[in-house]
């Protein structure tokens, strides 16, 4: 008390206000990310495909109040299904749950395959691959306490034998152009080898973005054993291999009595508490998950971030940045470089309304940019592109006819006699599909596939543009 009388007495008004500042934005952030209390419920399920295999199946769900069987809180969230280690119960991974779930995803536990004796990979892998779909169904029942609460999206995650069984589910969902399937997540993945399978064969067929985290000191699965060679084997353009330094196999769990007495056989040179490796872990799997289910761009920025200055972990990425796009002009067309899935188009800086596709035609001076929508819900924006028109105004557009349109074969035009115009036809994506001289004032565009295009007329001096029909 002393001491901190003594602090206080010397620090200056300016002090106090940044450290109450600091505090507010600390307890912000955590209320941010806490706004949800953790609602519980246990379901049995019956896989018809597999003689009506009974899945036991505790789950952890966002709700207004905390309980068994409460109701959820209103939105829809993102679905976590996770697979336990050799003959670890889902109650030992209540640090996880704990963190995760009051940020707004839903955790799901199958309690299946715990006999030390007689544990099958391959059912195991089935059974998460099951419940991926099986919360995509509970979303959209009516009876079901998470109806409208489920969102399109999912995450595959596991530690240990659960990590491997999550690669062989990951390999069938992948293979099954599974929609709500987003993200794979290990944790010290152990490769499964039982019936035939095998969790690193599995990995060279999954596509989505995918993330690993292993303990150095790791004895029981080794990770240049496990979790490189699976890692190594993943077709994800986007994956990324953690090693915590002085990390364990079994502290990304709560204390276990199985688990840690295997460790306690196998590894050694352990450096860190299992505190310790819970915060890594969060540091990085937080992010990745809002980015990765939620496309909050943000976060996987910080990712990246953290992968580069944290001096607590060894890491390998493999990760296709979304390219940036520029912009090609013909005429006054402006086209973005890059396919993707919408588009923005910027004009010094303010949204041009209803200016979201591939190509926009130019109507005033400036500088343009585009802004392109990729598939991970991110975007990247262009330079600016200035565009510089002059005597547009000097040709009234009731000088100009182009009959009919829509039109099946011939363009006539009635175009001034002035001058000497080009003839210019761009498809949807901004490609020239026909180029040539208005000499004869009829075009003929009878070998062009039915659909929308862009009609230019261009001048020594002027330019006129319209959209154009071909039946």
């Amino acid at each position: 008390m002393e001491k901190l009388q003594t602090i206080l007495k010397n620090t200056t008004k300016k002090d106090v206000f940044i450290f109450i500042l600091l505090f507010v934005l600390l307890f912000s952030s955590t209320a941010l990310f806490s706004q949800h209390q953790i609602g519980h419920t246990t379901i049995t399920f019956q896989d018809a495909n597999r003689n009506n295999r009974s899945i036991e199946t505790e789950i952890y769900y966002p709700a207004a109040t905390a309980g068994t069987n409460v109701a959820m809180s209103s939105g829809q969230y993102p679905v976590i299904v996770f697979g336990h280690g050799f003959v670890m119960a889902w109650s030992a991974y209540e640090n996880l749950w704990t963190e995760f779930v009051p940020r707004g995803y839903i955790m799901v536990f199958p309690r299946t395959e715990g006999n030390m004796f007689s544990t099958d990979h391959q059912q195991f892998g089935w059974d998460l691959q099951f419940l991926v779909h099986q919360m995509q169904i509970e979303g959209a029942t009516a009876s079901s306490i998470f109806y409208n609460g489920v969102a399109p999206k999912t995450a595959l995650m596991g530690h240990s034998m659960g990590g491997g069984a999550a690669f062989l589910a990951a390999d069938s969902l992948v293979q099954s152009n599974t929609p709500y399937f987003n993200t794979l997540i290990g944790l010290a993945p152990a490769e499964s080898t039982s019936n035939g399978v095998s969790s690193i064969n599995s990995a060279k067929t999954v596509t989505v973005p995918s993330l690993i985290l292993s303990g150095a000191q790791d004895g029981v699965t080794p990770p240049v054993d496990h979790h490189i060679p699976m890692y190594d084997s993943l077709a994800a353009a986007c994956k990324t291999f953690i090693s915590i330094i002085g990390g364990a196999h079994c502290y990304f769990a709560e204390p276990n009595f199985n688990c840690d007495f295997g460790e306690g056989t196998a590894s050694s040179g352990i450096s860190i508490t299992r505190g310790d490796q819970h915060a890594v872990t969060f540091d990085f799997v937080n992010p990745w998950l809002d980015y990765t289910l939620k496309g909050d761009c943000n976060a996987f920025v910080e990712f990246n971030d953290s992968l580069q200055n944290s001096s607590r972990i060894n890491h390998n990425q493999v990760c296709t940045p979304n390219p940036i796009p520029s912009i090609n002009a013909n005429g006054n067309i402006l086209t973005s470089s890059i396919i993707g899935v919408s588009y923005q188009w910027y004009l010094d800086g303010n949204p041009i309304p209803n200016s979201n596709m591939v190509s926009i035609t130019a109507t005033a001076s400036g500088n343009y940019e585009v802004e392109v929508f990729y598939t991970d819900g991110c975007s990247e924006i262009s330079a600016p592109y200035t565009v510089v028109i002059s005597g547009l105004n000097d040709l009234e557009e009731g000088n100009i006819k182009i009959y009919p349109n829509p039109v099946s074969s011939f363009i006539n035009l009635d175009l001034p006699d002035n001058q000497k115009w080009m003839a210019i036809i761009l498809d949807f994506t901004g490609k020239d599909v026909l180029m040539q001289l208005v000499d004869n004032k009829r075009i003929d565009i009878s070998s062009l596939p039915s659909g929308m295009y862009m009609l230019q007329f261009q001048s020594e001096k002027l330019v006129y543009t319209t959209k154009l029909v071909k039946r």
